[in-house]
């Protein structure tokens, strides 16, 4: 059964009656908007969609699956590049051209382009599209979406600044927002204050933070609202990580892939939980 916000709708019966009795009304309130339950053992299935393991309160799903029963469910969307065999479905001027003409793809993920974030009209055209994922996200019965790819202005030759991809997280954010879902920031660690306060960021997603010793860089901007997840390829100590007083409660190790339980390559393990088999 995929899980509904039922307060969403309540509140929009609300708003709806309370208007119809006024004159003059308004602007609609907004939907509520859940934050991740702090210290919840989390998951992040984006290669797969499977059972919730027992004990887990968190999980991270694309978007183009269904949220998890049960649990506190936050939808995938990348919001910066596009995704894998996806790139027909944007507008070619949507996409990061360099000085020749050339398509600007990720080097560590090279079918997947860059979003071209330079002006306010493409910016505009950027979240007119993802903001239809957002809405799908929230019709679905997720409770939050996390945007990946934050940081495509340090892979663009200098094409992107920051400042251009805060500008497009604040329309992203604002849509999460409308749509009732809270909003994480992924990755970023070295500007999260600055995008929580101008982007109105609600939790961070981070990978590798105990890896890169970055775990504190979001627990100062978001106190328990942080959700990290390591990898098993990285040789990480996973207890030590549990027990550093920087690490997120809400902290999953995860194999590189993120594959289903039925592949061999599938590893998981939360904070307290059983110890991860070697591999």
């Amino acid at each position: 059964m995929i899980r509904r916000r039922p307060t969403r709708l309540a509140g929009a019966v609300v708003a709806v009656l309370f208007c119809a009795g006024l004159v003059a009304c308004a602007a609609e309130t907004p939907p509520p908007i859940d934050l991740p339950p702090a210290g919840a053992a989390p998951d992040y299935q984006l290669g797969a969609a499977y059972d919730v393991p027992a004990g887990v309160g968190i999980v991270v799903r694309d978007r183009t699956a269904a949220p998890a029963p049960d649990a506190y469910s936050i939808c995938y969307v990348n919001g910066f590049q596009t995704q894998p065999g996806q790139l027909d479905a944007w507008p070619p001027n949507a996409l990061l051209h360099d000085a020749h003409g050339d398509l600007v793809f990720d080097p560590d993920w090279p079918d997947e382009a860059l979003l071209d974030t330079s002006s306010a009209a493409k910016r505009e055209q950027i979240a007119g599209i993802v903001a239809g994922w957002i809405r799908g996200c929230a019709d679905s019965g997720f409770d939050a979406v996390e945007f990946d790819n934050l940081d495509t202005y340090e892979r663009s030759d200098g094409a992107l600044t920051l400042d251009d991809n805060l500008a497009l997280a604040e329309l992203l954010v604002d849509a999460a927002h409308d749509a009732g879902l809270a909003a994480g920031q992924k990755n970023a660690a070295e500007d999260a204050a600055m995008l929580k306060k101008s982007a109105g960021f609600d939790f961070a997603l981070a990978e590798e933070c105990a890896v890169y010793d970055e775990c504190g860089l979001y627990a100062d901007a978001y106190g328990d609202h942080v959700i990290g997840v390591e990898y098993s390829d990285t040789g990480v100590d996973f207890a030590a990580a549990c027990a550093d007083p920087s690490a997120p409660g809400a902290l999953v190790l995860r194999d590189r892939e993120l594959v289903g339980p039925d592949d061999n390559a599938y590893v998981f393990a939360v904070c307290d939980g059983p110890e991860v088999p070697e591999q």
